[in-house]
């Protein structure tokens, strides 16, 4: 057994955060993120509460929600024991921030974060603990110089706890991060762990803040860069055609989405990620040697980026 955990640490760095973010992004908006907080009834089958900042129809950002959460449950589901049949039967507690964000721009990438901390308890006792996060980055059209750049953001901010992490958790965020069913990646990766407590839990918890610091630095420079591009409908069509892979692993594949849905969580949330428009096509194919077909041929390919440099 492990001694009992003390998650308020985690909490007010996580709502600490959410808060950064949603204020940093906002003002480089325009538009203030609208916050929505709620808090399970008695009654439910999950108990907790949370807060929800969203952005809808900004000036830059089409959609994009920075969603905090702390949940409990009598019961894991079966996504969350599916690896770990140990953990059959244990009550939980969940706390994380999780964002995605969709600019208007079809040259400014989609990006998504989460980090997390996860306990499982059996008879009043702690059984497990660990942290699981990342941060991935998904073009609509590629560019190497924004690649590069968020990878180095990822390498260093797990740099102080290991060299061997970054080229891990990359390899890891590229084999989750892949449609299966399509055999493609979902973009150009970041970094991605689960279930990680190898450190301790005080290293353990300082890796999860240092990838949560990390998240601003690696993403507004790139919508810096990129921002005032000029686009038309062929572009805009074309991230439409994009989004429908995001939208397809987020429902069968992504982890925290079938845990929040198997376990009860608040639909409106979970749900947040989704873009706002999106378009699926029998059998598209782009035109040979054009900018969209490079996405696939040059960007979508597990590339070791900070080796391109």
């Amino acid at each position: 057994m492990i001694t009992t955990i003390d998650t308020a640490p985690v909490r007010a760095y996580l709502l600490g955060l959410q808060h950064r973010i949603a204020e940093t992004l906002g003002a480089f908006d325009g538009s203030a993120f609208a916050t929505d907080a709620w808090q399970r009834a008695p009654e439910e089958r999950l108990q907790g509460d949370g807060i929800t900042r969203i952005v809808e129809e900004g000036a830059f950002f089409e959609r994009g929600g920075v969603g905090f959460s702390h949940v409990r449950g009598a019961a894991l589901p079966p996504s969350a024991t599916a690896n770990r049949p140990e953990l059959a039967g244990c009550g939980f507690e969940a706390l994380g921030v999780s964002l995605v964000m969709h600019p208007r721009n079809p040259y400014c990438p989609t990006v998504h974060l989460n980090v997390r901390m996860f306990v499982a308890q059996r008879d009043e006792q702690t059984v497990a603990c660990w942290f699981g996060g990342g941060m991935d980055l998904t073009p609509y059209y590629g560019f190497e110089d924004d690649a590069r750049h968020f990878h180095r953001a990822c390498r260093d901010a797990v740099a102080p706890f290991g060299d061997t992490l970054y080229p891990r958790f990359k390899a890891w965020c590229d084999t989750y991060f892949h449609l299966k069913h399509r055999n493609e990646p979902r973009g150009i990766g970041g970094i991605f762990y689960d279930d990680f407590a190898e450190l301790g839990f005080e290293r353990s918890f300082a890796m999860m803040r240092s990838v949560g610091d990390a998240f601003l630095p690696a993403y507004v420079p790139i919508l810096e860069a990129r921002r005032g591009l000029p686009y038309g409908e062929r572009e805009r069509d074309f991230q439409a055609y994009r989004r429908g892979r995001y939208v397809e692993f987020n429902l069968v594949f992504d982890r925290g989405t079938l845990f929040g849905l198997q376990s009860g969580g608040r639909t409106e949330s979970i749900l947040m990620s989704m873009p706002p428009l999106v378009r699926w096509r029998y059998n598209w194919q782009p035109e040979p040697g054009s900018a969209e077909a490079r996405l696939t041929t040059d960007f979508l390919t597990g590339r070791d980026w900070l080796e391109s440099a």
